[in-house]
């Protein structure tokens, strides 16, 4: 599909971003080959076959996430391929992962785990964004039906604010994942406090 899109791309005009989603632990070796396909593509040609992976292994341990995570985006950065990760636990239900009776306390992500990805990954390269959980769930809902606190990604920014020591007021690239249901505060929040991305369902 990645190469029947870049076959016909050049007859539309518009910019096109080829990006895989979701990726759990039990589907890396999927992930393993599409990389290897980015490889033989960036040999021939000098730019990977996909903009963007993403890998979610939000369900493992901190740990096992982060340094996996590294491993892949080691690869990735010498094409300039742009990786998304999840840490913390999104609502609801996809891909065959429920989390519909989690503890609603960890439905939010600390900014303490968001500083450890982005200590990390930045020493390899600048091209990765996190998927930070605030609330959010995956499926569709309306307005109001979802308790959604993007504020709280304004921690995350001012925790490594502090810790880098820098002006910059959002050094961090951040996701917004289940973005089904949300109103047009809550995404303008998000915005405002560095969601670059976000992830919706087909009711927004």
């Amino acid at each position: 599909m990645a190469m029947h899109v870049r076959s016909v791309v050049h007859q539309y005009g518009i910019p096109v971003i080829l990006h895989s989603d979701h990726c759990a632990k039990k589907l890396l070796p999927w992930l393993d080959g599409m990389i290897e396909a980015d490889e033989a593509y960036f040999e021939m040609f000098g730019e990977p076959l996909f903009s963007s992976h993403m890998i979610d292994l939000s369900e493992e341990p901190d740990e096992e996430n982060i340094a996996i995570c590294e491993k892949y985006f080691k690869r990735l950065a010498k094409m300039k391929i742009w990786l998304e990760m999840e840490i913390g636990i999104t609502g609801g239900e996809e891909d065959g992962v429920n989390n519909e009776d989690v503890d609603p306390e960890k439905l939010y992500t600390s900014p303490e785990q968001v500083w450890t990805v982005y200590e990390t990954l930045s020493k390899i390269g600048p091209m990765f964004s996190v998927a930070a959980a605030f609330g959010n769930v995956h499926g569709v809902y309306k307005p109001g039906n979802v308790s959604l606190q993007p504020e709280r990604l304004g921690k995350h920014q001012a925790y490594a604010k502090e810790k880098l020591g820098c002006d910059e007021k959002l050094p961090i690239f951040l996701v917004m994942h289940g973005g089904s249901g949300s109103t047009d505060e809550e995404i303008q929040t998000a915005v405002d406090n560095g969601v670059i991305k976000m992830n919706i369902d087909t009711d927004t």
